[in-house]
Order: C-alpha cells, then structure tokens, then sequence
C-alpha cells in the first residue's frame, strides 16, 4: 500500500516569554514556505533543544520511518536540535527516506546543494554557541568556587543560610544554628575519642531522642559530616594537613587565622575516591565561623583516614593488640591462637594460607604483651614530661609553620619566573631555589621533631589510670589502652618496630 507523502511543520518553543517567538507565529511563518499547500503540524510546548526527548517529535520521526513525509519545515533550525551529533543522525534519516528539509527564517533548504552546505555551517555555529554558553556557566561557577561563595543549594547540618553580598554579588553566607551547631559539637568531641566508634555515637544519639533532620541518624551521614572542613578552623595546622594531602589552597598561609571554617570544591581532576584522598581538589577560606577546632577535626580525619581492621561486629578476643599488630616481613597481620592449657603464640596469616611469607618467628603471646605493656609504659612517662612542655612547644612549632609557609611561596614565585628567562636570570634563580630548599628541608626536619599529636586532658586521665591499674582492668579497657598509645607494630621473632600515636 503507497502513502501520500505529505509536507510537515515542526514547532517547538521552551519557555513561555514575551521576547519568545509563540509555536503558533512559528507555525504561520512555515506555512508561507507551502505557498497554500496541506500540511501536518507536530508541535512540542516546554521542551528544550538540547536533545531530541520530545513526543512530537518523536511523532514526527516515526511518520518518517514510515515514509509518510515529504518535507520538514521548521521557523529557524534550532527548533529541531541544538545538537550537531543528534541534528547529523536526523541528517541521515531525511537522506534515507529522501525527505527534504526546510528553514523558514534562513531561506534555505536541503534541496539544493546550498542549501545544505549552508545547514551544515549554522548547525556547527549553533552547537559552538551552546559549548561556549556551557563553558562560560562552568568557569563562573568555577570562579565563585575560588572566592568562597556558598555553591550548594542547602547548608551543611549545623548551619543555616542568611543573605550577604560578596563582592558586590549576592550570595548566602552560613550561620551557626544554635541546636543543631551543639549536635556537631557533640559529634566530633565524641568521635575524636580513640576508642569512639560511629555506632557508639548513632546509639547515644538514639538514646537520648536526638533527631537528624527529624529522622534517626545514619552511619552514612556521620562520616560524611566529619570529613567536612566547612566545620574546623583554618589555622596553619588545617593548612599543613590540606597541603601535605596535596589539595589546591587558594588563600596564602597568613590567612589562615583560625576564625573562619573552609569550603572544599572537588577539582575538575578529582579522583573518585575523594572521600580519602585530598590531591587536586580545591580549599578555600569560607566567610561563615567555624565550629570545631582544627586540632578535634584533625584527629577525627586522620582517625577517619586509618584503615578499618576489624570487620563490623566483629571483636578481638584473643589478645589486646589485635588490629594493631602486623608480620616484620610481609605486613600481613598477626593472629593469636588459643589452645587450652597452652602457651598462645602469634602466627602469620599470609603465612598460615600459604601465600608465601617465611614467617615471623615463634612470638609467645603472653610474652610479647607483656614486653609492649612495658614499653607502653615507658612512652606515656617521655610522653608525660614533653607534655608538660606543651604550651611552649607549640607557639615554636607554629613559628617553624609560618616560616614554612614563607619559604614555600617564595620557590613557587622564583618557579613561575622560569619561563622565558635568560641564562643569567636562570642562574640566579637556581640557586636560590636551591638554597630555600636547604631551608625548606631543616624546617621541615624541626616540624616533624616538634610534632606531638596532642591528646586531651581526659585521654590522659583515662590512659594513665589504665596503665596504672593494667592488671585489675579488663579485656576492653586494655585494647583502649593500646588504641590510645599505638598505631601499629610490626614484629617478627627478634625485631620489633612500633608507631606510636604519641
């Protein structure tokens, strides 16, 4: 059965404005190009160009594939694609079904050899135009990023949103909510607890009736939270941590004053697992105060950071040091066995799947505790008399961060005068970068020597009470004990190497 291929019109308009041309003005403009002819009009109201997801056109496609249609008349091309890739596969339709295509405002049509090669040109400029509205969005937005305006529609827990105007714009700044500024509060102090888990946290919060945006807190929501800088206070020791994560700071060190909290963008070569590391995304000082200390956020991110050990739900009970203790070979951890009325020993587990590992040795399990017990108590006594000397090691440590600070800023000025400079001005530059590195390195060394991850008076209470009382406490309190004192040790049958916390 033959069709009588009839002649189409084709409108579509987005937005109801009075600067925009009405489906129905677009519809009398086409039917000039028929000259009195029948036609069939598909019209498409509240749909953008920017794809082809529209039901009448769609319609209008079908017919096509049906060979139902002669020719297409739009008013102007962008009524039917903004899209050189979906306007060049409609391209290919109307060839293979011989259907001809017409622009009533351009005066051409794909009929004539003209015709199309002047299609082609607009429809290359209309898609340049839409890349380069997209771009410019992107780059403002961007832009925005980079002075500190609050981009995210609502505000972080713990916050609500007043107007302000930065720079002469108008933006929204973030303000303390008063009850729900104390839950944050709470939550970092809690977490930045060595032995805090989140599920001590979500269950206290659950105790006490304390609800999330008026739901139940989530473990989900809690570790987001608490990787958040918006919270902690820009200070030089938030800045040395973001900088040795490799972020992007946009503010110089002397700005970090210790007020205000930060806002951290993903930058345009995040990595997917931004959550733990920090390279290419950007930090910039937010104008809203901060809530938490950097030195309770810092405890909590790097507690954040370490890697979990134990699967959820699942708890030690063989030894106090399980989690903490690794193979002086192979890294893999070390388990204790327990056989009744028999000496417990620490084996391999790489070793003992056979994966290749020798082995760490014969490691007597009552013996080996005993020995880190002793050497627990010899670190928290050193521990206690530099503490003592706190207040006065850390103003020189924040001293050594500033000149840091200085001396980092002024390689990356002499870098950026590389480029194009002659032999005489190179020369100079080497070696003085060379003699700011020398620097760089010695104040690098006295910060490490002078950094001391600082512990709360109750952690110490807490852990001098432990040690004090080691064998009338139980099971659980001497695992806190060794959580608050140990990173982790690596240990075979005549060496022992331990990273301490403190």
């Amino acid at each position: 059965m033959e069709f009588i291929r009839e002649d189409c019109i084709y409108a579509r308009q987005s937005v109801d404005r009075k600067d925009s041309i009405s489906i129905e003005s677009q519809i009398d403009f086409c039917k000039y190009e028929l000259k009195g002819g029948s036609c069939r009009v598909f019209k498409d109201k509240g749909y953008s160009g920017k794809n082809t997801d529209r039901p009448e056109f769609q319609k209008l496609l079908g017919e096509i594939r049906k060979g139902k249609v002669r020719r297409v008349i739009v008013y102007k091309l962008d009524r039917i694609s903004r899209s050189i890739l979906d306007f060049a596969t409609m391209m290919e339709l109307f060839q293979e079904y011989d259907v001809e295509f017409v622009s009533s405002t351009e005066k051409f049509d794909t009929s004539t050899p003209m015709g199309r090669a002047m299609l082609n040109i607009c429809i290359v400029f209309a898609q340049l135009e839409r890349e380069t509205i997209q771009k410019r969005v992107t780059d403002a937005y961007y832009s925005r990023c980079l002075k500190g305006f609050h981009m995210s529609g609502q505000a972080p827990y713990g916050y609500q949103l007043e107007p302000t105007v930065v720079e002469g714009i108008r933006t929204k700044k973030m303000v303390a909510d008063p009850v729900a500024a104390d839950h944050v509060r709470l939550m970092f102090e809690m977490y930045a607890e060595p032995e805090t888990s989140f599920g001590d946290i979500t269950r206290y919060f659950e105790e006490q009736g304390i609800k999330i945006y008026e739901k139940s807190m989530v473990r989900s929501f809690l570790s987001q939270l608490l990787r958040n800088p918006v919270y902690a206070q820009a200070d030089l020791e938030l800045y040395e941590f973001f900088k040795s994560q490799g972020a992007a700071i946009v503010n110089d060190a002397s700005d970090f004053a210790g007020t205000n909290g930060c806002y951290l963008y993903q930058g345009r070569n995040v990595r997917e697992d931004k959550d733990r590391c920090l390279k290419d995304q950007i930090l910039v000082i937010a104008p809203h105060e901060a809530l938490i200390s950097s030195d309770t956020w810092l405890k909590c991110r790097k507690k954040l950071m370490a890697n979990t050990t134990f699967q959820q739900g699942r708890k030690p009970k063989n030894t106090w040091l399980a989690g903490k203790i690794k193979c002086g070979h192979c890294g893999y951890a070390l388990k204790a066995t327990h056989v009744p009325n028999s000496t417990g020993y620490f084996r391999c587990t790489k070793r003992t799947e056979n994966k290749g590992c020798p082995g760490c040795g014969k490691i007597r399990k009552e013996e080996f505790e005993q020995f880190i017990f002793s050497a627990m108590q010899e670190k928290f006594k050193d521990f206690q008399i530099l503490h003592g000397r706190e207040e006065k090691v850390n103003l020189k440590l924040t001293a050594y961060q500033v000149e840091l600070a200085q001396v980092e800023a002024e390689i990356e000025k002499l870098l950026d005068t590389l480029t194009g400079a002659n032999a005489t001005l190179l020369a100079y530059a080497n070696k003085k970068i060379e003699e700011l590195d020398t620097r760089r390195q010695t104040i690098s060394k006295a910060i490490a020597e002078l950094s001391v991850e600082t512990i709360s008076p109750q952690q110490i209470k807490k852990l001098s009470y432990y040690l004090d009382n080691w064998d009338s406490i139980d099971f659980d309190d001497k695992r806190k004990a060794a959580d608050g004192l140990i990173s982790t040790i690596k240990a075979t049958s005549d060496r022992v190497q331990i990273e301490w916390k403190i």
